[in-house]
């Protein structure tokens, strides 16, 4: 059973293609499909093709610069990018703490920091690992003194990818030392890379790479005005941020794509020392693995009944198949919610991280679940959407 995408989401399609063709730099594309690497000027000279269209943030609300895309129309876009080699926009930024500002934000924090977000003049990164606190992320050590209008942070980031190149960085501080539970002492503070007393320092990789750092602070001043929402409540704003995270609909396009690039050059290095790379080994793909077990996400996708031009169920859709897919899926998704901890009862959660019941689950410091919660949650909101859609199609024409 096939998608049939209307006229109109064709037509994007080959908006977006002829968009690609004329603002994709030729030596960026070079250096995505053959694994090159990539400096800050070359993400940012893409970031600001993409944000002269309006493009660069489809995930946010068209009222703070989104794109106003349908979650098709989102999917044709990352799928045409990644195919065409385009580089992915740095995350930190528009994915990560964008949406945070957007929903905790003080109107002053939305003024100053969206726009530069958007123009790519700010580029971030993210400070949440720290050595001794990875997937036991609430028991970070880095602090944040309140004095006078001003904290005072003192501490260490680990792992902090694009620190590097970063303008800004949103930091998890402990605020209160004394709270009854780790996760209640935890706050959300932006602070300027600039600042006095921030010191980065590369880790090599196994393949030379300089992409991950350590970050450290020595007694750094940040404006209390950098402080997003409220004091320890940084807890709730990070969950918000991973949920944002894990979502994104590029995924798996972009995995699929790279996937056939690793093997591609794989091969061809192989090819001279006799050296066999099977066709579907997924090199360079921390998802490979997990989608070898449980699939990726495109099977699921195309399950959806076939559309006719105005988006309606056609007479001779299978329904069945369409609940059971859509079944699968919700039921996939609320495993993988379970596995993450993430229940309806935020006290039940903390008890089973206290407990070490989730963290008996991961290995090697990462859940399991990782890629399939992002799958999952994705299949499930593309068929209820479809499912939505295609009813409401069918209510009109009966009018």
């Amino acid at each position: 059973m096939e998608l049939a995408y209307t006229p109109e989401e064709n037509a994007f399609r080959e908006e977006v293609r002829g968009f690609i063709r004329a603002n994709l730099p030729a030596d960026i594309q070079d250096k995505v499909l053959n694994g090159k690497h990539m400096g800050r000027e070359d993400y940012l000279r893409w970031h600001r093709a993409l944000h002269k269209q309006g493009w660069v943030a489809p995930n946010w609300p068209a009222e703070y610069g989104g794109t106003g895309w349908t979650p098709v129309e989102r999917h044709i876009f990352e799928d045409e990018a990644a195919e065409a080699g385009a580089p992915p926009v740095i995350p930190f930024g528009v994915t990560m703490c964008g949406p945070v500002v957007i929903r905790f934000g003080n109107d002053w924090q939305k003024q100053f920091f969206l726009p530069r977000i958007l123009s790519g003049e700010h580029v971030w990164c993210q400070g949440f690992s720290e050595p001794g606190a990875g997937s036991d992320l609430a028991s970070l050590r880095t602090k944040a003194v309140r004095e006078g209008d001003n904290y005072i942070v003192n501490g260490q980031k680990i792992w902090t990818t694009s620190a590097h190149i970063a303008d800004w960085i949103f930091n998890l501080v402990r605020t209160d030392p004394a709270a009854k539970k780790q996760q209640e002492g935890i706050s959300f503070l932006l602070v300027d890379m600039k600042t006095p007393g921030v010191t980065v320092r590369p880790i090599v990789t196994m393949d030379g790479g300089r992409e991950v750092n350590e970050v450290f602070f020595d007694n750094v001043k940040v404006p209390a005005r950098n402080l997003v929402g409220e004091e320890n409540k940084g807890w709730t704003y990070a969950k918000f941020l991973l949920g944002n995270e894990r979502t994104g609909i590029r995924a798996d396009g972009a995995r699929d794509h790279q996937s056939a690039h690793d093997r591609g050059h794989a091969r061809r290095q192989g090819a001279g020392r006799g050296e066999l790379v099977p066709q579907d080994q997924g090199l360079g793909d921390p998802a490979a693995p997990d989608r070898a077990r449980h699939g990726s996400g495109r099977p699921l996708r195309h399950a959806v009944p076939a559309r006719g031009a105005r988006g309606r169920l056609e007479r001779g859709a299978d329904r069945p198949r369409l609940r059971r897919a859509l079944g699968a899926a919700l039921l996939q998704l609320s495993q993988d919610l379970d596995l993450w901890g993430l229940e309806r009862d935020p006290e039940e959660r903390d008890r089973q991280d206290d407990a070490g019941i989730v963290k008996e689950r991961c290995i090697g410091g990462v859940r399991p679940s990782t890629v399939r919660f992002a799958h999952a949650q994705d299949e499930a909101l593309f068929f209820v959407a479809s499912a939505v859609d295609a009813a409401r199609q069918r209510s009109i024409k009966a009018e």
